[in-house]
């Protein structure tokens, strides 16, 4: 057997050897977490599955999950990224100030976002690759770079979204909005990345170890900059979106969603190793939708943001050792 072939084997099996059981898990602990919710919130004299409950935890988590993808993707070629959440404020005020209104300029409003997230993740990538700059470093200070830039230019919201565009954030088929139907458009498309072109298995190969992958062939670098490049317009898109709903730009709609960090806990929540190499898609769906559930159990039992993120973070903590203890069992 090749290196190559060694290299490519994590990325082939990811899903059914290495992340089965983490996702079955995981999904396990959603249901049982519905299930829980439900009672919680029918003691407390509500209804937790209504219609208007489950749409907005499909609403709630679309912008989330779309970022959390792209974060998928770096997380699993061995790096991170920091930086999401103000470039999500950045595409959502370059989508806003050049749309004004028009109907006409939705096109180029877009183009002009996805081109914008793109070169930032290129930056991130060739910062971390050419300067050797660790992924942390890097992207905060990329981070720190554009929040510089928003405040230097930006006071409040600005631009205006035409309603035609406000239909990605508002709209709805059926009791699906469409706003979760391009979560799971981005969803599908980075699991098909992952699992059937060779860029996917370069991505786990590259995070489960880096120099079996470079002397496999694999232009290492390469493979982590295209990885930065599509997490970055994952918040581009996720920035569209958060426009829309707004119906206009705002410099701190991403870090007030706290997107980063949030994008970051729901991977790890899914099951992906932040070292890089196991994990995928699925995992990270389940990790959103997780947090979304709680999130809507909290607000419809008004329960304080003290004990909000104290119960996240304790949840966190403990699936990430649940996970850890599972994996040097198998070792073992």
């Amino acid at each position: 057997m090749d290196l190559l072939t060694r290299a490519r084997g994590p990325a082939r099996g990811g899903l059914a050897a290495h992340l089965r059981e983490p996702t079955q898990v995981l999904f396990l602990a959603l249901l049982g977490l519905v299930a829980a919710g439900w009672v919680l919130v029918a003691l407390d004299g509500g209804q937790f599955l209504t219609l208007e409950s489950v749409v907005g935890i499909q609403q709630r988590s679309a912008a989330l999950g779309i970022v959390a993808v792209g974060q998928t993707l770096v997380i699993l070629a061995g790096s991170l990224d920091l930086s999401v959440a103000y470039l999500i404020s950045l595409a959502s005020l370059v989508a806003a100030e050049i749309m004004a209104g028009q109907d006409g300029n939705i096109g180029p409003a877009v183009a002009a976002v996805l081109a914008v997230s793109a070169l930032v993740g290129l930056v991130n990538g060739l910062v971390i690759t050419r300067l050797q700059v660790h992924a942390f470093i890097a992207t905060l200070g990329v981070a720190l770079i554009i929040r510089g830039a928003l405040d230097h230019l930006y006071d409040g919201p600005a631009g205006r979204v035409p309603e035609s565009f406000q239909v990605l954030g508002y709209s709805r088929i059926g009791p699906v909005p469409v706003s979760a139907l391009l979560w799971a458009g981005v969803a599908v498309l980075a699991w098909l990345l992952l699992s059937r072109t060779r860029l996917g298995y370069r991505i786990y190969a590259v995070g489960g170890d880096e120099e079996v992958a470079r002397l496999s062939g694999i232009r290492t670098g390469r493979v982590v900059v295209l990885a930065h490049v599509l997490c970055s317009v994952c918040a581009g898109v996720a920035g569209l979106l958060l426009a829309a709903r707004l119906g206009a730009g705002a410099p701190t709609v991403g870090t007030d969603g706290g997107y980063d960090l949030e994008s970051i806990a729901a991977v790890v929540l899914g099951g992906t190793a932040l070292a890089g190499g196991k994990g995928g898609v699925a995992g990270t769906v389940g990790g959103v939708l997780l947090l979304a559930v709680l999130d809507s159990i909290f607000n419809q039992l008004e329960v304080n943001s003290f004990v909000k993120d104290v119960v996240r973070g304790v949840v966190i903590v403990v699936a990430v050792a649940v996970y850890a203890r599972r994996t040097r069992g198998r070792r073992a």
